[in-house]
């Protein structure tokens, strides 16, 4: 009977759909190729207007917790949206040094993620290098005000 009931709850759970979607972009931010494929590889899905979504974010109730991870991922940080902070040398330099600590701690991209997305894991070549341009940016960010 538990079967056929969290069958019917699943079928169900599919009529409660939120389409994925990919705002427009306002433009990212400006970095050496390196960093750039890697932020793209990484970081892009979570993390800016150019998600990928996979076949299974249409599927409740993995959609759901895709869309949340997401819409919160972009809340946090939105490379889509880099010229907005960029637009206050403040606001930049705190995002890049937010991007140095978590990276640096190995925080991201989180577990769950890399299980199924393993283009999704950092070498320590990738996080080096993420940090160092990151740094660095915050630096030109903080002196520019």
């Amino acid at each position: 009977m538990v079967p056929l009931g969290l069958g019917a709850l699943l079928v169900a759970g599919q009529a409660l759909r939120w389409p994925p979607t990919n705002p427009a972009e306002a433009g990212g931010p400006v970095a050496p190729p390196a960093v750039q494929e890697t932020l793209q590889r990484a970081c892009y899905d979570c993390h800016s207007n150019a998600t990928r979504w996979p076949w299974y974010s249409t599927v409740a109730p993995v959609s759901w917790l895709l869309q949340r991870d997401v819409m919160e991922g972009r809340r946090r940080l939105n490379f889509s949206e880099w010229a907005d902070y960029a637009s206050d040398p403040n606001t930049e330099s705190q995002k890049l040094r937010d991007i140095v600590t978590r990276i640096s701690a190995g925080d991201m991209a989180p577990w769950y993620y890399r299980l199924l997305h393993p283009s999704a894991s950092l070498s320590d070549a990738d996080r080096t290098q993420l940090a160092s341009w990151a740094a660095d940016e915050a630096r030109h960010a903080a002196t520019a005000n």
